[in-house]
């Protein structure tokens, strides 16, 4: 106890509101653009980011009317508190400056809201995202004249830079709600219905995306990445994917493919090129190049896919996945490098 007071700073308390400012300058000033509204990186987001500065200058507005006719009150004579006088006071502060405020503030909005819902890029591509308890089923799917691409994978969604590209957002469970704040609003996935969303990314970058709904008890371990790419590099990734997965090469891994078979993970997930096409789990065909593991909980590599198998519930509470701890050591280990392989 006697070194940690020792080590205490002996200056005096900060005063509070210098400890205000230096929380809001962190706030606004800390913020990650991978993830902030603040530093838009797409079409879409730009608008929400102007929008929420013309809701702030609104409110500003509101405020300093309220307080200006609070100030003009409490020091006016007597004369100025006469029931003609007070009557205006509250149609002018509290009826007339809002709801012309608030008004215009509701037109500003109403008018973005079309673009939102614009059809995507001539090329055909479409996004499909399934928000399901608690990962992201990403299908890509082409159609038209452009080459037809069918692609599944999970956690990780990939864009080409300029490119309007459509959305389509369901859930086979719970309501979820689908964030990238730094390329767009948030959309809702409602059971039963399918919701649409427009981006057009301006900036090239990873960019984080959440649930923003609260849905069950890893609600919290339920993100993804976003990968804005140059075109021609995102339409090679996308042939990439859309190839099956390759033979496992290493002695080991070759072992894990068979513990993979002996453990029934085939029931649940697929694997392109394999006789492994269970409808259930992610996509497994290229999961060693994606760029984090059960919806951003882990690393991408054999350590993480070995406590993810393992210790499957301890990392993402409820998860629908059984945990596989009660392999052998040697299992789990050549199962893990099966895993790391399907690049």
């Amino acid at each position: 106890m006697s070194t940690l007071r020792t080590s205490l700073p002996r200056s005096g308390p900060v005063p509070a509101h210098r400890g205000l400012i230096a929380a809001c300058i962190a706030l606004l000033c800390g913020c990650s653009r991978a993830r902030s509204t603040l530093a838009p990186a797409g079409v879409e987001a730009h608008d929400v980011a102007q929008l929420f500065w013309v809701m702030v200058v609104g409110a500003v507005v509101v405020w300093m009317a309220v307080v200006a006719f609070a100030l003009y009150v409490s020091r006016a004579g007597r004369e100025a508190r006469e029931a003609t006088a007070a009557r205006w006071l509250i149609l002018g502060g509290g009826v007339f400056t809002p709801t012309v405020v608030l008004g215009a503030l509701l037109l500003h909005g109403l008018q973005l809201m079309p673009q939102f819902r614009e059809p995507g890029s001539a090329d055909g591509l479409r996004v499909e995202v399934s928000g399901e308890q608690w990962w992201w089923r990403v299908r890509y799917v082409r159609t038209g004249g452009a080459q037809p691409v069918d692609v599944e994978l999970a956690n990780e969604i990939r864009l080409p830079l300029g490119r309007r590209t459509e959305f389509r957002l369901g859930s086979p469970d719970v309501i979820h709600s689908f964030w990238i704040p730094a390329l767009g609003g948030k959309v809702d996935m409602i059971p039963g219905r399918i919701t649409t969303l427009v981006l057009e990314p301006t900036r090239a970058g990873t960019y984080r995306g959440v649930c923003a709904e609260f849905c069950g008890a890893s609600h919290a371990f339920m993100e993804f990445e976003a990968v804005v790419m140059q075109p021609a590099a995102f339409e090679v990734w996308l042939q990439q994917q859309s190839a099956p997965a390759i033979a496992p090469v290493s002695a080991s891994a070759r072992r894990g493919l068979q513990v993979f078979e002996s453990s029934g993970c085939g029931a649940c997930h697929r694997v392109r090129g394999s006789d492994f096409n269970g409808p259930v789990g992610p996509d497994l065909t290229h999961v060693g190049s994606r760029l984090g593991l059960a919806a951003g909980t882990l690393p991408n590599d054999a350590a993480g896919f070995r406590r993810w198998i393992a210790r499957t519930h301890a990392l993402k509470p409820e998860a629908l996945m059984p945990a596989f701890g009660m392999l052998p050591e040697d299992d789990l280990d050549d199962l893990a490098l099966y895993m790391e392989s399907l690049q």
